[in-house]
C-alpha cells in the first residue's frame, strides 16, 4: 500500500506572512501596471519595525519599492510601534537585482518557443479554502 502524506498550514489575521504577501503582491502589481512583460520574483520578510524586500525583478517600470512597502503597511494598519511596526518610521531594506540569466533563458520565449520548451522559475503554488471541519472554517491537517 502506498502512503501519501499531505499537510497544510494557515496563518491568521495579523500574522507577518499576511503582511509580507500583501507587500510582494503590491510590488508585482506596480511592475505589471507599467510593464506587462515584467518578470518578478519578489520576496518580503519582516521583523519588529523592519521590512526587507528582495529578489530578482526584470522590468521597464520605474518602481519606488520603499514607498510601496510603507503605503501597504499603512493601509493594513501598521502605524504604531505598539503593533510592532510603524509604516512611517520602520527600517525598509530593498535588495532587488535583475533576473538571473540562467533563469531568464529557461522562462523567456513565450512567443518564440513551443510551450513544452518553456520552463518555470522557482515559484511555488499556493491554495486555500474554507471548510466546515472546524468552527474557524480553517482546514485540519491531513
Amino acid at each position: 500500500m502506498e502512503t501519501f502524506l499531505f499537510t497544510s498550514e494557515s496563518v491568521n489575521e495579523g500574522h507577518p506572512d499576511k503582511l509580507c504577501d500583501q507587500i510582494s503582491d503590491a510590488v508585482l502589481d506596480a511592475c505589471l501596471t507599467q510593464d506587462p512583460d515584467s518578470k518578478v520574483a519578489c520576496e518580503t520578510c519582516t521583523k519588529t519595525n523592519m521590512v526587507m524586500v528582495f529578489g530578482e525583478i526584470t522590468t521597464k517600470a520605474n518602481v519606488d519599492y520603499e514607498q510601496i512597502v510603507r503605503k501597504t503597511c499603512r493601509e493594513i494598519g501598521f502605524i504604531s510601534d505598539d503593533v510592532g511596526l510603524d509604516a512611517d518610521h520602520c527600517k525598509v531594506l530593498v535588495n532587488i537585482e535583475q533576473q538571473s540569466p540562467d533563469i531568464a533563458q529557461g522562462v523567456h520565449g513565450h512567443f518564440t518557443k513551443k510551450p513544452e520548451e518553456i520552463g518555470a522559475g522557482d515559484q511555488g503554488h499556493m491554495f486555500g479554502y474554507a471548510t466546515d471541519e472546524t468552527p474557524e472554517l480553517m482546514p485540519l491537517t491531513h
